[in-house]
């Protein structure tokens, strides 16, 4: 009688072994949690409140009725919105080249090795930029007077008329050299930090093939930080934009100049603090922060595609 082999009982078990379910873990929504909320409450929420307030009206007589998109029509029609709108533009156009050409000026002598008292002047440089931004208007808009600061005192003491850095049209200029005196240290930091990244390789090897200093520039330095011009760009972009502390506080030294329109951060200000129009005014605050990120955005595509 033949007796048949009994199979082992893994050969019997039919398919592949199940797994167990995975339960979902929420430990990441628990580091991620609290910075979630903390960007809601103070960037998400703003923002949502400011749009519900652009699609309504507040009137003595009526009180608040909704309006929908009636505030973006009269934003498109308003002179005084357009004319803040170019002189930033212009202000942008002008100030930024200049501040961050003296900015990579700076840190290309610093990154060369050649200048004496490096340190020194790094920090030289840097130094406005600690400075607050009220004290360092305040500062620059004394000595702007003709009658009571440095411009004033020169032609005292000269017997001659320096123009008035304050008057209707210098003050943009006036403005943009504050600017530039607060953040050519900030730019000029972030540029030195990534020329300080650049392999010493590709020194060594311009040096063997007989490149000059010119050349390491052109063909070296200014290829490699190329990603921190354009971020430097769309931080100057975004402050141009931004420009309300600097004609706010010479508001008061040069009311002939600086009118409530000067910038449209300011016309803003004016229209929710001093003319009670808060839909307005929120409405303002919509178009200039999606403006700013168009033309950020635009910026940093055409960064990276030549970069690419």
């Amino acid at each position: 009688m033949t007796q048949t082999a009994v199979p082992p009982a893994a050969a019997v078990s039919a398919g592949p072994t199940p797994r167990p379910a995975r339960r979902r873990s929420w430990s990441g929504w628990g580091f991620v949690g609290p910075f979630m909320a903390v960007f809601t409450l103070v960037f998400l929420a703003p923002i949502a409140y400011s749009i519900y307030l652009s699609v309504f009206r507040t009137q003595l007589i009526g009180g608040t009725t909704f309006v929908g998109l009636e505030n973006y029509a009269r934003a498109f029609g308003d002179a005084q919105l357009w004319a803040a709108l170019g002189r930033v533009s212009l202000f942008l156009l002008v100030q930024v080249p200049v501040m961050l050409g003296i900015a990579l000026l700076v840190a290309l002598a610093l990154d060369s090795g050649r200048l004496f008292g490096r340190d020194f002047f790094r920090i030289s440089i840097f130094l406005p930029y600690a400075v607050p931004a009220v004290v360092a208007t305040l500062m620059w808009g004394f000595m702007y007077g003709t009658r009571f600061g440095l411009v004033g005192n020169i032609n005292d003491a000269l017997g001659v008329a320096l123009p008035n850095p304050l008057a209707p049209d210098l003050v943009l200029a006036a403005i943009g050299n504050i600017v530039t005196w607060e953040f050519v240290g900030y730019n000029m930091l972030i540029f030195y930090s990534a020329l300080r990244t650049i392999p010493t390789s590709l020194y060594e090897a311009a040096q063997i093939d007989g490149a000059g200093q010119w050349r390491v520039i052109r063909a070296i330095k200014l290829p490699a930080i190329r990603g921190a011009l354009v971020i430097a760009t769309i931080f100057s972009i975004i402050g141009s934009f931004q420009l309300f502390n600097e004609p706010s506080i010479l508001q008061a030294l040069a009311p002939n100049a600086i009118t409530t329109y000067f910038t449209p951060n300011l016309y803003a200000y004016s229209l929710s603090f001093s003319g009670q129009q808060y839909n307005y005014s929120a409405t303002v605050a919509i178009i200039m922060g999606l403006l700013t990120m168009v033309i950020a955005y635009v910026v940093q595509l055409r960064g990276m595609r030549k970069e690419a």
